[in-house]
C-alpha cells in the first residue's frame, strides 16, 4: 500500500470516527446536560424531586427498549436510513421538551427522545464492524470512544451555565440545534455500509429466529453483562450526581465538572490505551489490565469512604481510575460480542446496547435513589457492580476456551 493510499485511509477512518462519535454524543448530551437543571425544572413545573428524577428513568427505559430495534431495522433497511430518520424524530422531541408546560408532557417527550437517541450509538458499532475487522476495528472503536468521551465532560458544565444564564428550556433547544446539524452532516457524508444484497428480511419469523439465537446464547449474556455491569458502576455516580455533588461535597450546579472531568479523562485515557494496545497484546491480557484499574479503584473508593468523610479531590479520584479500566475492557469485549453472529451484527449491537441501557435505567430509577444518600453505600454499589462484571468475564472466558479446545 502506497503512503498516499495509507494516508487517505487514515483520514477516512478518522473522519468516520468523528461522525460516529458525534452521533453517539446524543446519549450523554440527553442525560448529563440537564442534570444540573433538576432544581430549576422542579421549581418551574411545580413538581417534586422524584417526578423530575423520573424524566431520566422514562428516557432510559424507552432508550433501552428501542435499542432492541435500531439494529434490526438497520439490518433490513440500511444503516444510513435509520440514522437519518431517528435524528429527525429526536429533533422534534427536543423541541417538545423545550416547550413542555407540565411534567407529564416532559415525560412524554423524554420518552420520544429515548426512542430515537440510541440509533447513532447502535448502528455506529455495526458500521464499524461492516467496514473493518480485527485490530483495525478495535482501534476505530476506541478512537470513537476517545472523541465521544468529550461529551460527558462538557455536558454538565454546559447545562450548569445554561441554567444560570438562561433557562432550563434552552438545554433542549441546544439539543435540537445540535441534531439539525447532525442531520445535515450525515446526509452529506455518512456512508451506507450495508449494501442491499447483504440486508436481512424484516419479517416476524426472521426477527424471531435472530433474536432467539442471540438471547439463547450464554456467551452473549456473559459478554454483554461484562460491559453492562462495568458501565453501571460508573453510571451509578452519574445518576447520583445531583445529590452526591451538592449534598455530600457541597458543590453548586456550576461545579459538576469536579466529578465529570475526572470520569471523562479516565474514559479518554483508557480508550487511548486500548487504541495503542490493539494488535500488540492479546485481548484477554488487555482486559486483565483493565480490571486492575477498575477493581482497584472500586476497592480504594470503599476504603476511603469507610474511614473518611467525602471530600474533593479524594471522593472523585477513584472514578478517574475506574473509567480507565472500563474503557480498556469495553472495545475488545464489544467486538467479541458482535462477532458471535456475523450475519446479524445490527441485532447483536441492539441487544448488547439494550442490556447496558436497561441496567442503566434500573440504576437511575431504583438503585441510585436508594444508595445516593450515603457515600459509603455508593462506593459499595460500585464495587458490587465491578464484581458482577468480573464474574461475567471469568465465565465468558471459560466458555470461549472450551470452544477452542
Amino acid at each position: 500500500m502506497s503512503s498516499n493510499t495509507a494516508s487517505s485511509a487514515r483520514k477516512q477512518s478518522t473522519g468516520l470516527a468523528l461522525l460516529l462519535a458525534s452521533l453517539a454524543m446524543l446519549g450523554p448530551f440527553s442525560v448529563d446536560t440537564y442534570l444540573p437543571a433538576f432544581p430549576a425544572i422542579q421549581a418551574s413545573l411545580n413538581v417534586s424531586a422524584i417526578e423530575v428524577q423520573q424524566t431520566l428513568t422514562a428516557y432510559m427505559l424507552s432508550f433501552a427498549f428501542m435499542m432492541l430495534w435500531h439494529g434490526a431495522i438497520s439490518d433490513a433497511l440500511g444503516r444510513r436510513n435509520i440514522i437519518l430518520v431517528s435524528l429527525f424524530i429526536f429533533a422534534v422531541a427536543s423541541l417538545g421538551c423545550a416547550s413542555a408546560h407540565s411534567i407529564h408532557y416532559l415525560w412524554a417527550f423524554r420518552i420520544l427522545q429515548g426512542l430515537s437517541a440510541g440509533a447513532g450509538m447502535v448502528v455506529g458499532r455495526a458500521i464499524i464492524r461492516d467496514m473493518y475487522s480485527g485490530p483495525a476495528a478495535q482501534r476505530l472503536l476506541s478512537l470513537v470512544t476517545m472523541i465521544f468521551s468529550i461529551a460527558p465532560a462538557i455536558a454538565p458544565i454546559l447545562g450548569g451555565w445554561v441554567v444560570m444564564l438562561l433557562d432550563w428550556r434552552w438545554i433542549f433547544l441546544f439539543l435540537c440545534f445540535y441534531t439539525v446539524f447532525l442531520i445535515w452532516f450525515c446526509y452529506k457524508y455518512l456512508p451506507e455500509s450495508l449494501p442491499p444484497e447483504k440486508r436481512q428480511e424484516f419479517s416476524i419469523p426472521v426477527l424471531t429466529n435472530s433474536y432467539k439465537a442471540v438471547f439463547s446464547s450464554p456467551s452473549f449474556h456473559l459478554q454483554s453483562g461484562t460491559v453492562a455491569f462495568n458501565f453501571a458502576g460508573l453510571f451509578l455516580y452519574v445518576a447520583s450526581a445531583p445529590v452526591f455533588l451538592t449534598q455530600h461535597l457541597g458543590l453548586t450546579s456550576q461545579q459538576f465538572g469536579w466529578q465529570f472531568v475526572p470520569m471523562v479523562a479516565g474514559i479518554f485515557l483508557g480508550a487511548l490505551g486500548a487504541n495503542r494496545l490493539a494488535g500488540r497484546i492479546s485481548l484477554f491480557r488487555q482486559v486483565r489490565i483493565g480490571y486492575v484499574f477498575l477493581a482497584g479503584a472500586a476497592c480504594c473508593n470503599v476504603i476511603y469512604h469507610f474511614f473518611f468523610p467525602p471530600a474533593i479531590p479524594w471522593s472523585v479520584t477513584p472514578l478517574f481510575f475506574y473509567a480507565i479500566g472500563m474503557s480498556l475492557v469495553a472495545p475488545g469485549v464489544t467486538l467479541m460480542t458482535l462477532d458471535l453472529f456475523p450475519n446479524t451484527r445490527g441485532i447483536v449491537a441492539s441487544c448488547q446496547s439494550c442490556a447496558v441501557t436497561f441496567l442503566g435505567a434500573i440504576v437511575a430509577g431504583v438503585i441510585a435513589p436508594v444508595l445516593e444518600n450515603s457515600p459509603i453505600w455508593l462506593a459499595l454499589g460500585q464495587l458490587g457492580f465491578s464484581c458482577c462484571a468480573m464474574l461475567c468475564w471469568h465465565l465468558s472466558k471459560k466458555a470461549h476456551n472450551k470452544l477452542l479446545t
